[in-house]
């Protein structure tokens, strides 16, 4: 997973997985999904306002253990 965050447009960019996008569905006016060819998320795209979503400066990831 890589996550991108462009300051000068307010986006971040979510990659999900090493394959390329087939389709993009908007999902509301600030938020877009992207999927693969077989309809499985590859892409979350926040495109302006994300700084209303999501609090960068506290960002953290956890891995747990199964």
């Amino acid at each position: 997973m890589k996550i991108t965050h462009y300051p000068e447009t307010d986006s971040i960019y979510i990659d999900l997985a090493n394959r390329p996008s087939a389709e993009t569905r908007e999902v509301n006016t600030d938020l877009n999904i992207d999927l693969d060819a077989e309809g499985k998320l590859v892409g979350i795209d926040i495109h302006g306002n994300a700084s209303q979503y999501v609090d960068l400066s506290s960002f953290h990831i956890e891995t747990l253990e199964t």
